[in-house]
């Protein structure tokens, strides 16, 4: 997965958590069996093409979600449609970034979102279900 390899060749600092699908995330970010015991995200990188659920209709429950809506989602993806763009700012997303092709570029971008998400932006802290 060329996202999990950026995150590696950034050296991203921080604790990494993938899930496959969307139905995984959900049940992730519930902390739903397996799950039960996983620490909440302060944030999200959301791919539009997911399989079972897809990115948009994940968003939109997340962010339906009252203990999971404050999370900052970003979607991560590869789709440039501006059609994608506005329906993600419609449900919510709080930044969209397109992937990158190259290796490089894509550290780049993994170094600017760690820099800003997780550095300089103050979140709000996660409150347990």
């Amino acid at each position: 997965m060329l996202t999990q390899v950026a995150f590696e060749e950034a050296a991203f600092p921080h604790e990494l958590h993938c899930a496959p699908d969307g139905v995984e995330a959900l049940a992730f970010l519930r902390r739903e069996g397996e799950y039960a015991n996983v620490p909440m995200p302060d944030v999200i990188l959301m791919d539009l093409n997911m399989p079972r659920l897809s990115g948009m209709e994940t968003l939109d429950i997340i962010k339906a979600d009252p203990h999971l809506r404050r999370i900052p989602v970003i979607v991560l993806t590869t789709s440039r449609a501006e059609e994608d763009i506005w329906r993600s700012y419609d449900l919510h997303a709080n930044a969209y970034i397109p992937k990158p092709v190259s290796i490089s570029e894509f550290v780049e971008v993994i170094r600017t979102f760690e820099h800003f998400w997780v550095s300089t932006a103050i979140l709000p802290p996660q409150k347990d279900k």
